[in-house]
């Protein structure tokens, strides 16, 4: 089941001339309305500006084109903010020598929950079982005789600050934004009857528009209204793929051929999943990924597996493996470039541990990568040597996305035995946290410090038990050949307090590019700067002996 609405809107000038209100209402393709859900907004243009309407207009178009060509793994709100950001510049930029103001309300709704974005004095109601609520605040002055003059518009300021309101949906809610022209005129108990009274949307937003004139309203007024008649009682991944169209695939053996697929051998087989070297019909390698028979009525691991693939497929980049399209696909599997070359994990085992040049390169690679997933707004939770692989290409790549977790459309629940291998776990995770992009970086943190000293920075830690986390083992004391820089960069990353780690990918990489400039620069500086505790350690415990000296000399 998808989302089902009822939508409505109206808009007229009044006295006015010309209409600098504008309405816009998308209605997205059946995989983006999962995705990234319906948008609809209203905005109205400031008039003191050279052309309010054109600004509006303008937004509204902006809006509609740009948010369905975001990632469509960022969250509701992270898209709206980037692209409205954006066109605030973009306003400011093309007014002629002033910038072009609007007003703007928008209104999202994916899944279960709205997501409204706001700014100026456009209003946003909830009608819920006979009660109205309103959900925005008007950005105007409160000093008498300026209430009608706005404090924030888009355009208005070279810093945007939005309002960004979430919530849960319920069938049976009607979602109404309305211009000032409306509610000036109108108050709340006005509105809620005659949304009330109005079975069709169309038909409360032309009453709401036309009582409102009737009060005296002056300005433009219009109205949109949005009835919710049923909601999603599915996950993400039952909307993309109904579990029930593809069944799994029957154990495949070498030499047979599968759907258009010529199978070699089986590369990798777990409990959760099974890895097969295939061919294709123009004899590239390739490998495919599904799941083993005992998975065959889990619709957990089912829907798991639709999801990796999904996420990949969304991360496209080329640190990630190239997924193939799978035309006419009637199984539950993916397919992925099989690239020559091998993983770090193996690397190290045939080759030992890295050289320090091997490691100035590898870090700013591995960080990188990481930073680019969570550009893309996904956590990959299992990053270990094992799921890095170095390419004959010279390319650095993350695999296994099986755990990978996309806040706003993955589902959490706290899990005191957290997913992935032990020793490469943030230590807030084994307390039941939230996943987030600081235990990527804790993990990519013990992934160098493993493949640089051979060690754990606390060791190694086993399955189902319980560590407990003081201060890391400088990864100096295993190898004398590495910068104090470097040091401190492993440390940061592995800290057991969150808040004391790199706070994103893109700060840790610009410590490791700086680093051996830094290194330089520190030689020269005085010690009381490099080492200041260190210095009055030595002062204290200097004037100590001095004071004991002359306590023996007077006692004696």
């Amino acid at each position: 089941m998808t989302l089902q609405l009822r939508v409505g809107e109206s808009s007229a000038t009044g006295p006015r001339q010309e209409n600098q209100d504008a309405i816009r209402i998308v209605t997205p393709a059946p995989h983006l309305a999962v995705s990234k859900g319906h948008l609809m907004a209203v905005a109205d243009g400031v008039s003191q500006c050279p052309d309010g309407g054109l600004a509006a207009r303008a937004t509204l178009q902006a809006l509609a084109l740009d948010y369905y060509s975001t990632p469509e793994t960022w969250s509701v709100t992270q898209a709206l903010e980037r692209l409205l950001k954006a066109h605030n510049r973009w306003l400011r930029a093309n007014g002629g020598g002033q910038p072009l103001l609007t007003t703007l309300t928008a209104l999202v709704l994916r899944g279960q929950r709205y997501t409204i974005a706001h700014i100026g004095d456009c209003r946003a109601y909830l009608l819920r079982n006979g009660q109205l609520r309103r959900l925005t605040s008007d950005h105007v002055w409160e000093q008498p005789g300026m209430q009608h003059v706005l404090k924030r518009a888009l355009g208005l300021d070279e810093h945007l600050v939005m309002d960004y309101l979430e919530g849960e949906l319920r069938a049976g809610d009607r979602l109404l934004v309305v211009s000032d022209g409306v509610w000036s005129t109108s108050d709340d108990t006005c509105i809620g009857r005659c949304m009330m009274a109005n079975e069709d949307p169309a038909t409360a937003c032309s009453q709401l528009i036309q009582l409102a004139h009737d009060a005296g309203s002056q300005d433009n007024a219009s109205a949109l209204l949005v009835c919710i008649e049923e909601l999603p009682q599915t996950s993400l991944a039952d909307a993309l793929v109904p579990l029930n169209e593809r069944a799994l695939p029957p154990r495949l053996r070498s030499g047979q051929q599968f759907e258009s697929w010529h199978i070699e051998a089986v590369l990798a087989e777990s409990r959760q999943s099974i890895v097969y070297r295939v061919k294709d019909p123009q004899q590239q390698s390739w490998l495919l990924k599904t799941l083993p028979a005992q998975h065959h009525d889990n619709n957990c691991a089912h829907r798991d597996l639709v999801l990796e693939e999904w996420f990949m497929r969304r991360c496209a980049a080329q640190q990630v493996p190239e997924l193939h399209p799978l035309p006419g696909r009637r199984h539950l599997y993916y397919v992925m470039r099989d690239y020559p070359g091998k993983t770090l994990e193996r690397q190290k085992r045939e080759q030992g541990l890295l050289s320090l040049a091997q490691i100035q390169t590898l870090a700013p690679e591995l960080v990188r990568a990481v930073g680019m997933m969570h550009r893309r707004n996904l956590l990959h939770r299992d990053i270990k040597p094992d799921n890095l692989h170095r390419g004959e290409d010279g390319v650095l790549r993350l695999l296994d996305y099986g755990m990978a977790f996309c806040p706003g459309l993955s589902t959490w629940e706290p899990n005191h035995q957290p997913p992935g291998t032990p020793s490469y776990i943030a230590p807030e995770l084994f307390s039941g946290a939230e996943p987030s992009p600081q235990q990527d970086i804790y993990s990519t943190g013990v992934t160098l410090y493993y493949l640089i000293t051979g060690h754990y920075p606390y060791g190694e830690i086993e399955a189902f038990q319980h560590p407990r986390f003081t201060r890391p083992t400088p990864p100096s004391r295993y190898r004398h050949d590495l910068p104090t820089w470097l040091d401190a960069c492993l440390l940061k990353a592995v800290e057991p307090d969150p808040h004391r780690r790199y706070e994103t990918a893109e700060q840790w990489l610009l410590a490791l590019e700086q680093g051996d400039r830094h290194s330089v620069q520190t030689e020269h500086m005085p010690l009381l700067e490099r080492e200041p505790l260190l210095v009055w350690r030595a002062i204290a415990i200097g004037a100590l002996i001095m004071n004991l000296a002359l306590l023996g000399v007077m006692l004696y």
